[in-house]
Order: structure tokens, then C-alpha cells, then sequence
């Protein structure tokens, strides 16, 4: 019984690897909805990132759970720079100009509460402009994102885990601060 079980298992697996295969490639409509879904996944995670940033108070900005880890500014700034650049670049926008890469550098060491709350809203604004601004069309194939060629549906995928996975950090350390995140209240 178990052999036929695997057998079945095995039949069926290889029977949807070709059309695994041509999901590589979207159409227009799928593109579309995709594009509304990450939208919509980027508002709810900006009102988040955006909510903890402000219940942080200022002296907890340079605060880390220890030696080798990103500090509270540095995660919000992390998440401000995916707006800037990773979220619209992997789909086929733009980057936002943020001057050389000299000054774009010095922005990672910013520790003052108003000026990421700023950049926050800005990363994500800019991410938002250039996702609406992108043709469905323009996200049917793939595009080189991290040295890989991805699809549109597999870079929504580590760009929704990657900007999750630093939220989860963010709700994690204002747990630890003893601030609790403003949608639990």
C-alpha cells in the first residue's frame, strides 16, 4: 500500500513540474492581481513599520538586543531602503535617487527618531509610486533580483518573507522594550 501511495505521489509530482515550468511566465491579468496584492501588502506593512517606529520612544532607537545585531534604526532604515530600491527594482521600477552612494550610505547610520519616521514614509511611498506606475505586462517575465532570475510572483514572495521577517524583529524587540505594538492595544 505504501508503494502505490508514493508511486501516486510521484506520478502527480511529475506530472506538474511542466506546468510549474510555464508558471514562470504570467499573464497580463495574473500580473495585474499580483501587482494589487503587493500594493495592498505594502500598506499594511508601512501603517506597521510606521506604527512601531513612532510608539519607539527616541532613546530606544540605538537600542540592540546584542553585539552583531541591527538596532532598532538600523531595522526601520533597512525597511525604508527596500522602498527606496528592492521592492520597485524587482519589478521593474526605479530607485529612488538618494545622492552618491557616499550619502545613500551615510543614511543606513541614522539614529534620529523624526528623520526615519520621514525616510520610512518616503521608502514606501516611492515603492507604492513605482508599483502603480508599472504596466501588468512589464511583470509577465522574469528579471535578474539578487544575482537570480525570478519571476514577479517569486520576487513578491521574498520581498513579502524578507520585509514579514524584519516586522516580526521590529514587534519582537518593542516586546522586549516593553512597548506593545499599537494594533494590539
Amino acid at each position: 500500500m505504501k508503494c502505490v501511495a508514493v508511486a501516486l505521489v510521484s506520478i502527480v509530482a511529475f506530472a506538474t513540474v511542466p506546468s510549474a515550468r510555464a508558471q514562470d511566465v504570467i499573464s497580463k491579468e495574473a500580473a495585474a492581481e499580483l501587482k494589487t496584492s503587493v500594493l495592498g501588502d505594502l500598506d499594511t506593512l508601512h501603517t506597521k513599520f510606521l506604527g512601531l517606529a513612532q510608539a519607539f520612544p527616541q532613546d530606544k532607537y540605538t537600542w540592540r538586543p546584542m553585539d552583531g545585531v541591527r538596532s532598532v534604526a538600523e531595522v526601520l532604515m533597512l525597511a525604508a531602503f527596500e522602498g527606496y530600491s528592492f521592492i520597485p527594482t524587482s519589478f521593474g521600477g526605479k530607485a529612488a535617487n538618494l545622492g552618491t552612494r557616499e550619502e545613500a550610505a551615510k543614511l543606513r547610520e541614522l539614529t534620529d527618531k523624526t528623520q526615519i519616521i520621514d525616510h520610512l514614509n518616503k521608502g514606501f511611498a516611492h515603492a507604492k509610486k513605482e508599483l502603480e506606475g508599472l504596466d501588468p505586462s512589464a511583470m509577465t517575465g522574469k528579471r535578474k533580483v539578487m544575482g537570480r532570475d525570478m519571476s514577479a510572483s517569486q520576487s513578491a514572495l521574498a520581498i513579502d518573507g524578507d520585509l514579514h521577517e524584519h516586522l516580526g524583529q521590529m514587534i519582537a524587540y518593542a516586546r522586549m522594550n516593553k512597548i506593545v505594538p499599537p494594533w494590539s492595544k
